[in-house]
């Protein structure tokens, strides 16, 4: 139930930030990738932006298909996803003003 409402208040978000926007910047409004995890970083506390108090930041990178180019994003990630998803998983990205939103594995 809790999945479905998310995804309602997704596409619902989606529709909005295209209607509201009036430039065609291709960052702006939703997306769905499909990638496969390139690399993971970790940084830990005190460095690369991450406070000193805290158990640092985590980021994935990725590789998606975007019509013939090749596309590279760098997401930060939960401490959860960034276990979950190891290098060479594939996934399914959500993407909402070039923010991610949700990652699932690509069956």
């Amino acid at each position: 139930m809790k999945a479905r409402a998310a995804a309602i208040c997704l596409i619902l978000a989606g529709f909005s930030a295209a209607c509201a926007s009036s430039s065609k910047d291709p960052f702006v409004g939703s997306k769905t990738l499909d990638a496969i995890v390139v690399e993971r970083q970790y940084d830990p506390p005190g460095t690369g932006g991450a406070g000193y108090s805290g158990i640092g930041n985590y980021y994935l990178l990725f590789e998606a298909r975007e019509g013939d180019a090749t596309a590279h994003y760098r997401f930060r990630v939960s401490q959860q996803q960034y276990n979950r998803f190891g290098e060479g998983s594939h996934v399914r990205l959500i993407v909402v003003d070039n923010n991610l939103r949700d990652i699932r594995r690509a069956d």
